[in-house]
């Protein structure tokens, strides 16, 4: 078996590891001791269930908070810890803190997962990825615990609390507060929500770019043209989506701006996104789709790739080159960022068209909605997530699984570099 594992690229790994963590979640959640007396689960939806807390996602067929005991919500957290820091990186941390040395195969699987141009300092970075992640969690459940305590016990409220903030720093939208309710009873609460949505922000930006703030003293002259452009891009969207989910629903502008940022990946709501107009569930099925940023919690074909995607659109139709913050933008960028986006168009229109198959009596834009916030391991939903049938969970979990690994990294599970052998003289095709 090892020497099986040593054959495999490094992507393959990091696909049977959140396989391999997946199939486990799913167990640990059938056990009797996760499930609260009365309460039956099937096996699908505790697989439903543990690919949408590994993949960070959020959507639920079964609520969390009526379902599961205080065991199955600790083995859900973990699983959403697990998932959002990846598992390569959980593994690193755990062979470092038994104090041995990290293998070069190992180091080659941090950098793949990361998204990292080196592999310089990557034990250092892993110990970083687990102090950040403490910091973050601890301060957003302490201030999330000064909200709960009010409506619940003080164990209670501190074991909310913490779920809230594990859940909400790794840009998943599991809730534990029953009832399929989410944080609509806390819309008015400006400092839920606003802790809620410091915690998806720095989630959903990535390592590397928290790390470089704080290490060049959030100086943006010093800061790297990468996190230039994911700082840039994340507050753009942020406020483009605040004003347009504004404009077409009836909601306050702090339900506005948590939507607008819940809907980068994280999957937490304020309103029934049910009652939500057309227009409305556009505007966050384009913010799903866009998603967080490389070396993050969350999903989507990320920040970096949207940018890229832009200015190479921007370049071709101005005839300019491609730069950006008195950068050069590398030739290859737009290229990899045009093959990342149509994959993940051809998986959300797969997708929409299947669930529509199987799903005859659903609308089109809550299919659309429902497969993007699968792929964008976001977790929102209209409404319909609990009533759909077996083939479209199925269906979700795949989707699920593509969009947390990455579109580009699946296609790539079956290549194997060998070369070519073979060279043709350049043709000519039309363009345009």
């Amino acid at each position: 078996m090892i020497e099986f594992i040593k054959k495999q690229s490094p992507a393959r790994i990091i696909a049977l590891g959140f396989a391999l963590v997946i199939f486990t979640g799913s167990l640990l959640l059938m056990l009797p001791c996760s499930i609260q007396d009365g309460v039956t689960v099937r096996y699908i939806d505790a697989l439903y269930t543990s690919t949408s807390a590994v993949c960070v996602t959020g959507l639920i067929a079964i609520d969390a908070g009526d379902t599961f005991t205080p065991l199955g919500q600790f083995f859900l957290a973990m699983l959403i810890q697990v998932g959002g820091l990846g598992v390569t990186a959980v593994g690193a941390g755990i062979i470092v803190a038994m104090g041995r040395r990290v293998n070069l195969k190992g180091r080659v699987l941090i950098r793949e997962a990361m998204n990292l141009d080196s592999g310089r300092g990557l034990v250092k970075f892993v110990k970083d990825i687990f102090l950040v992640t403490v910091i973050f969690e601890l301060s957003g459940a302490f201030l999330s615990f000064l909200v709960f305590v009010q409506d619940y016990p003080p164990l209670r409220a501190a074991g909310i609390s913490l779920f809230h903030s594990v859940a909400a720093f790794n840009n998943s939208g599991f809730d534990i507060l029953g009832n399929f309710q989410n944080l609509i009873p806390y819309r008015h609460n400006v400092l839920l929500n606003l802790t809620t949505c410091g915690l998806i922000f720095f989630g959903g930006i990535g390592f590397l770019v928290i790390r470089e703030m704080w290490v060049k003293r959030l100086n943006w002259r010093r800061l790297s043209m990468h996190a230039k452009v994911v700082l840039t891009v994340s507050g753009c969207l942020i406020v483009v989506g605040t004003v347009l989910i504004k404009l077409t629903e009836d909601v306050t502008w702090l339900g506005a701006f948590f939507h607008s940022v819940s809907a980068r990946t994280a999957g937490f709501s304020t309103y029934p996104l049910g009652t939500f107009s057309t227009p409305g569930l556009l505007v966050i099925t384009a913010l799903m789709f866009i998603g967080a940023s490389p070396g993050s919690t969350g999903g989507g074909i990320k920040t970096s790739t949207f940018f890229a995607l832009v200015q190479g659109i921007k370049s071709a139709a101005t005839n300019t080159s491609e730069k950006a913050f008195r950068y050069a933008i590398p030739k290859d960028a737009f290229r990899k960022a045009a093959v990342i986006t149509l994959l993940a168009l051809g998986v959300v229109f797969t997708g929409t068209y299947l669930m529509m198959v199987m799903e005859p009596d659903i609308r089109l834009v809550d299919a659309l909605f429902e497969i993007t916030s699968a792929f964008g391991t976001v977790g929102l939903s209209t409404g319909i997530t609990p009533d759909l049938c077996d083939g479209s969970k199925l269906l979700s979990i795949v989707t699920m699984y593509i969009g947390r690994l990455g579109p580009l990294t699946i296609a790539s599970l079956w290549y194997f570099a060998r070369g070519e052998r073979v060279s043709f003289p350049e043709g000519n095709i039309a363009i345009g």
